[in-house]
Formats: C-alpha cells, sequence, structure tokens
C-alpha cells in the first residue's frame, strides 16, 4: 500500500540517528558516487533515484551531508537510491546538466529529471521520496484505516459509495498536484466509512498537530480539485508554527502577514511562552500567520527584522508583500494582551513600520548621491528632477563591478545634477518607506525615475557607460545641456557702460 512505508519514517530517523552517532567513521556509505562513465548505468534504469550535485568545498553541501547520508540509509530498504556527483571532479558532467549552484538536487524517474523540491533534513527526503515512489491516492480499509489516518503530518481520506463518483475525480486530481506535499487516501469499504464516524460521501484530513481532525466543511458535491488545494495549504499552516529554512516557502506562499515570536530554545520557558500565544494567533489565523522561530539560529533574521537588541522572546510582525517591518517595544515584556492589541492596530492601519536607515550624510561631496532611508522620499520624489537610483548591497560582487561605472556615470551628468540625480543606496542598511510601490529582489537594481512623475522605470539593459548614458538621455523629462558658463571678465565687460566716445555713421 501507498501509506505501508510511510508508518515508520519516523522511528527509523530517529534510530538512524542514534546510529549514526555510534557508528564508525570509516563505515560504508549508502550514498552512490556517479561519475560520468556510470552516470547513465545508475541513473537511467532506476524507476526513481535521487541526484545531488555538490562541491567539496560548499558549506551547505556539508551541511546536507549527514542528512543526505541517513536518509540513504533508511530509503535503501524502500528500494530508493540516493546518489551524489562530485562536480570538481565530474566538472563536464555537472555542465552538460546545467549545474549552476551547490547543492543542486534532481529526482530522476528512468532517466527523466525534475528539480527536487522538498526538505533538506533527513526525515523530510524520506517522506518527500517515500510519497514520490507511490501512487498519488492509496486504496484504503478497515484493516488499515488507524494507521493510514496517522501515517504523515497531513494525511487527506476520501469517503465515498464508488471511486466514479462525485467527488473521487476531483480528489484523485488534487492528489497528483500535491502528492509532495500530502498523504492521499480513498475508500468505498463501508465498514472504514463507519469507522470513521462519517456518511459518505466526505473529505477528512487527520493531521499530527493542532486540531486532528477536520472535515470538508462546504457542499461536497460541487468540490473541485483546487478548492481541495486551497482548503488543505489553509490546514498545513499551524496556529503557531515553526518557521526555518524547510517551512519559510510555505508562509511565504499563504500571502498573509508573518507574526514572528522569536525565542531562546534552551531557556526552559521558551515552549510557555509559544503556548501563551496561541490563543492570539488561533483568533486572528485567518489574517496572520503566528510563527516561533530560534533566535539562536537567526539572530541576523531578527536584525533584519529591525529587533534592536539581542533579547528573547521578541514579537515582529512582517508585512511580506511591501517587506515592511513592525517591531515589538523590546523595552517591554511580551504579553499576549499587548500583542493583541498590537495585531488589531496593524490590521487597522494604526501602525507605523519601524524603518531602518542609515544617518543622513553631513555632506554630498561625490557626484553619486549617497541615498539613505530617511531621505528617500524627499530626493526619490522630488518632481523636478529626473533620478536614477543603483540599490545595491556591500558585499555583492556585481555591485562591486558596476560601482566605478556607477560612479563614471555620475561623474558625466555632475554638471546637470540640479536636474538629473545620479543615486546610490545600501538596499540591506535601509528599508524602502510605504510609499515606494516595489521592493528589492536582487542585486544591483537600477530603478529610474523621471522628472513630473512618481513612476519608477525598471533598468534591464547593458551595464556599460555608454548604455547607462543613452538610457538617461533617452528617458529623462529634464533638459540636460550643460548651462554654459561665461568667464567672470568676459562677463563684466558685456554689460559695462558703452564708451561715450563713438563715431556716427
Amino acid at each position: 500500500m501507498r501509506f505501508s512505508s510511510l508508518l515508520s519514517t519516523a522511528s527509523a530517523v530517529a534510530l538512524a540517528s542514534i546510529a549514526a552517532a555510534d557508528a564508525d567513521a570509516e563505515k560504508p556509505s549508502d550514498v552512490i558516487n556517479i561519475t560520468q562513465e556510470t552516470f547513465e548505468a545508475v541513473v537511467n534504469s532506476e524507476p526513481l533515484i535521487l541526484v545531488e550535485y555538490f562541491a567539496p568545498w560548499c558549506g551547505h553541501c556539508k551541511a546536507l551531508a549527514p542528512h543526505y547520508e541517513e536518509a540513504a540509509t533508511i530509503l535503501k530498504e524502500k528500494d530508493i537510491k540516493l546518489s551524489k556527483v562530485d562536480c570538481v571532479d565530474q566538472a563536464e558532467l555537472c555542465q552538460a546538466h546545467g549545474i549552476q549552484g551547490y547543492p543542486t538536487l534532481k529526482v530522476f524517474r528512468r532517466g527523466e529529471a525534475t528539480d527536487y523540491t522538498g526538505p533538506r533534513k533527513a526525515d523530510g527526503i524520506v517522506s518527500y521520496l517515500i510519497k514520490q515512489s507511490l501512487p498519488a491516492v492509496s486504496q484504503v480499509t478497515a484493516a488499515n484505516l488507524t494507521e493510514f489516518q496517522h501515517a504523515d503530518k497531513i494525511v487527506a481520506v476520501a469517503y465515498v459509495t464508488s471511486t466514479s463518483d462525485a467527488p473521487a475525480t476531483e480528489f484523485g486530481a488534487a492528489a497528483e498536484k500535491h502528492r509532495e506535499d500530502y498523504l492521499f487516501g480513498i475508500t468505498t469499504d463501508p465498514e472504514a466509512i463507519a469507522a470513521a464516524g462519517v456518511s459518505a460521501p466526505a473529505i477528512v484530513v487527520y493531521r499530527s498537530f493542532d486540531e486532528p481532525v477536520s472535515e470538508y466543511p462546504y457542499p461536497i458535491s460541487s468540490v473541485t480539485a483546487n478548492d481541495l488545494g486551497t482548503w488543505l495549504e489553509e490546514l498545513a499552516i499551524p496556529t503557531i508554527g515553526e518557521v526555518n529554512g524547510d517551512t519559510y516557502s510555505v508562509y511565504v506562499a499563504s500571502g498573509r502577514p508573518l507574526a514572528y515570536l522569536f525565542v531562546d530554545p534552551n531557556d526552559e520557558k521558551s515552549q510557555e511562552y509559544i503556548e501563551a500565544l496561541k490563543p492570539v494567533a488561533s483568533k486572528y489565523r485567518s489574517k496572520l500567520n503566528f510563527v516561533w522561530i530560534d533566535a539562536t539560529k537567526f539572530g541576523d533574521h531578527a536584525k533584519a527584522l529591525n529587533l534592536a537588541e539581542p533579547k528573547w522572546p521578541s514579537f515582529v510582525i512582517q508585512d511580506l508583500r511591501l517587506q515592511l517591518k513592525y517591531p515589538y517595544d523590546q523595552s517591554k515584556e511580551v504579553e499576549p494582551a499587548a500583542v493583541s492589541t498590537m495585531v488589531t492596530d496593524y490590521l487597522d492601519g494604526k501602525l507605523q513600520p519601524k524603518l531602518k536607515s542609515q544617518p543622513i550624510p553631513e555632506s554630498q561631496d561625490e557626484s553619486v548621491f549617497v541615498l539613505v532611508g530617511e531621505q528617500f522620499d524627499e530626493v526619490a520624489f522630488d518632481e523636478s528632477k529626473d533620478v536614477f537610483i543603483e540599490f545595491y548591497a556591500t558585499w555583492c560582487g556585481h555591485c562591486k563591478r558596476l560601482k566605478p561605472i556607477w560612479d563614471s556615470l555620475g561623474d558625466h551628468f555632475a554638471e546637470v545634477k540640479d536636474r538629473v540625480v545620479i543615486a546610490k543606496m545600501e538596499a540591506q542598511e535601509n528599508d524602502l518607506p510605504p510609499s515606494v510601490p516595489f521592493r528589492i529582489g536582487g542585486f544591483p537594481t537600477l530603478k529610474f525615475k523621471p522628472a513630473r512623475s512618481r513612476d519608477f522605470i525598471d533598468y534591464d539593459g547593458d551595464r556599460s557607460l555608454e548604455s547607462l548614458i543613452a538610457f538617461v538621455e533617452e528617458r529623462a523629462k529634464n533638459d540636460l545641456t550643460p548651462k554654459v558658463k561665461v568667464p567672470e571678465d568676459e562677463a563684466q565687460a558685456t554689460f559695462a557702460k558703452p564708451s561715450e566716445a563713438h563715431d556716427e555713421l
């Protein structure tokens, strides 16, 4: 059956972890090493195999390695293979497969590749690949119903009198679409339906967190695969769950603001803090996603959310769409009642975001204007000027290569800087205000705002000086002709009184 392989996953992962701790360092690996010569022989014959493309020097690859080994050992018993390719040693093979970063993981079925989109911890890899190896929908009977209901974190079961009747077809379509995310089962067994305590047709979701049993609450006869997908996505988000590298994408996909509770897991009261906020999280769960986050691992993220001090617990709301941050006053204790009031004010539009900004420079001595968050509206939305801004990050290699060109662009227009501003802003040290209709997703990002307008234009062209100059000259609304400077002595001669002695015509 589809689900039977999942039943002992959690215990198998736990046992494998204990065994790995005691195992000899030289224990043979269950991960298959692949070279250009062996790739087709190893991969093309497998109905399902995971391939990791890695580099020995890569830090993320090193972090993945023990989890990958652990998953390989567990999945070996299921006859699912894990393999790896050293892209330093096998550069031609990796280049042929279009590998551009490490680690890259791909799922192969009889030689056909798709991107691996699952977690990178052992239990997540195991769960993901077992779901990939089995039918999208498992057959459930009274004999295995209880086991199936607890076989994964989220299990959906359709109870129907016939697989040809609604909602079986749409349920199957939803299962095909979401097979990587959830476990699906269907039953026509009258004993199973009776044991579940439902009236067919019905769809029920069983969860290992929050409310354990949820029946589809809308008319079942008209349900669609999209309806089921949306409902499952809602149920997949805990009232207040942990956010990390594996779960962040789930929260982003929901489109809702994130309400973070930063806690130190080593603090014996950390679980108490989380439980205290659950009623608040439950009250607002249709509007915000409440999460807790490991402050010791993600301290830099706390800084990025404008939490000034490493003080835990701390609370902050983030508008993911506008990238605005609303930190709770760190001088006060995090109290559920105060958090509830803060959330209400946020939803009512009464809460002002905290904007990060570098100090306003005391002087602007260079041809490129140094722009900071506090000054953004004043400079960028000056309707009398054309404004061209580079949003950069100090660590960004592409930004470092652009710097001398951008400086030269500033020099080129220095004589008309009363009409055109060439500016730069360190985007990781300065937040954009709510008035700005865009957010920065990569570096460098170049944006141009014409004079007498508040609309920004993306620059996606070549980053040569010539191309940048041509773009400004084409898009600028102001006259970019430098004013002619008349020498002082010549000006005096021009405006001097004419001599009274002159010849008559």
